[in-house]
């Protein structure tokens, strides 16, 4: 158990060699008590000790020969461990936008001209523009975007650079700029 450290795994090795049970059970309950003292913030719990006492034949691998004043439950590792999450494997075309925009993308070329498809394409050119200058600010340029906008959608949308305005590279880098620092007067 790494939250007690090196120095109780030495301990219970050293209590797990003497041979007088009673001198055992008296270096185990020293080896607790120094445990409580590691987590002084749950000491008010009710199965504290119990909790103690079980972590102390866990770390013994249960091989601790001692008359324990707690009932003991063996520790199961598999069972402690969440189940593994399993990551959706989804090839995407270009990282830099990743699948939101794809699905973005996608749903627009299925929509019908009008006010609803051309904002969502302005949202969605804008978030593209973000996720570009999140990879570098070299490639931010709003032709680009249009670009692979009209690539994703096969031509069905078509950004009007000179009648659509997307978010201005001097907002996205103060933008960026302004999280920074934020971020650098949390630590």
């Amino acid at each position: 158990m790494p939250e007690y450290g090196r120095g109780i795994q030495q301990m219970v090795s050293h209590c797990m060699t003497i041979a007088d049970a009673k001198e055992r059970l008296r270096c185990a309950k020293t080896i607790v008590s120094t445990m409580a003292t590691m987590a002084p913030q749950t000491t008010d719990k009710d199965d504290f000790q119990k909790k103690l006492w079980n972590h102390l034949a866990a770390i013994s691998q249960y091989k601790l020969d001692i008359d324990y004043p707690v009932e003991i439950e063996r520790m199961n590792d598999e069972a402690s461990r969440p189940d593994k999450i399993d990551y959706p494997q989804k090839r995407i075309r270009q990282r830099n936008y990743g699948a939101i925009v794809e699905r973005f993308t996608e749903h627009l070329a299925t929509m019908d001209n009008g006010h609803s498809r051309d904002t969502l394409a302005m949202k969605v050119a804008n978030h593209m523009k973000r996720d570009l200058s999140n990879w570098s600010i070299d490639s931010m340029s709003d032709e680009k975007v249009a670009d692979d906008l009209a690539r994703y959608t096969n031509g069905k949308v078509q950004l009007d650079l000179k009648r659509q305005q997307l978010v201005s590279d001097g907002e996205l880098l103060s933008n960026r700029i302004s999280t920074s620092v934020k971020k650098k007067k949390k630590k």
